[in-house]
């Protein structure tokens, strides 16, 4: 298996483009019996097109919450979300049900594709929704693009752990999105299955300039971001850039092992 840090990046994001996601003063609290619990605090984020940020942290650091917010699923408590410089937390449910069908695609450890539905009628179903034309030749090619063109019309349960991943990969692709979410795409997979679907990620953001956020607790999936974004208590501990050093388990990570955001490199 080829090292991750051997790899040559897709594209270095522009630090001037206006950022695909950004996140802004953002907390998210909940009741809790006669208090308030925190789960996200002030938390400032900008992802800019093109760029590719993994989110690390030990549970209930906030991970699956900043995506939900970052998606429009959930609202926060204070803050600003925008995507495309569009904040979208005051949006209706229906305005956010088109801004997610238009600009945000969804990859899920679980995949979450409709049983009932074959591959290409699981890919083009966002097509379909958004009343855009073609969508069967449109889900035919991205089928055909992660290697899937011969198992179209087979159904979810006819289909590997890592062939249903290519599926949801193909669908959140589909409607060309400027922002993709990904919580743990390959937390379900063996190494082999995953590391190819990681390379099939890369390969369709290339020329879509597409931002990636993805949360993972896969050390060896966050080394492939530009950007690593470190969360602790529903804040931002720290950002690093992936570096040659050996990493050690998210939950014993005390002290950087990872270049520093900024850092000079020789």
């Amino acid at each position: 298996m080829p090292d991750p840090a051997d790899r040559v990046p897709l594209r270095s994001p522009s630090p001037t483009a206006a950022p695909r996601l950004s996140l802004s003063g953002v907390t998210k609290k909940l009741p809790s019996g006669d208090r308030q619990l925190t789960i996200l605090d002030r938390v400032d984020l900008a992802v800019a097109p093109g760029e590719f940020v993994a989110v690390l942290g030990p549970s209930g650091s906030g991970k699956s919450t900043l995506l939900g917010l970052a998606a429009g699923l959930d609202r926060p408590s204070e803050g600003v979300v925008a995507i495309d410089g569009e904040p979208i937390q005051d949006l209706s449910e229906d305005a956010l049900a088109l801004l997610r069908r238009k600009k945000v695609g969804f990859v899920f450890q679980s995949f979450q594709l409709l049983p009932n539905l074959t591959a290409l009628e699981n890919v083009r179903l966002p097509l379909e929704l958004s009343g855009k034309p073609e969508a069967a030749r449109r889900a035919r090619e991205l089928l055909v693009e992660v290697g899937l063109g011969d198992r179209t019309h087979h159904y979810p349960s006819q289909l590997s752990g890592g062939e249903q991943q290519r599926v949801a990969l193909a669908r959140a692709f589909v409607a060309e999105p400027s922002l993709l979410l990904a919580d743990e795409p390959t937390g379900n997979l063996d190494s082999a299955t995953g590391e190819r679907v990681l390379e099939l990620l890369a390969g369709l953001r290339q020329g879509r300039d597409a931002a990636l956020v993805l949360v993972t607790h896969d050390l060896s999936v966050a080394r492939r971001a530009d950007r690593l974004i470190f969360l602790r208590d529903g804040r931002i501990e720290r950002e690093e850039r992936p570096a040659a050093a050996s990493l050690r388990p998210v939950e014993s990570l005390s002290e950087p092992v990872l270049e520093p955001v900024g850092a000079s490199r020789s």
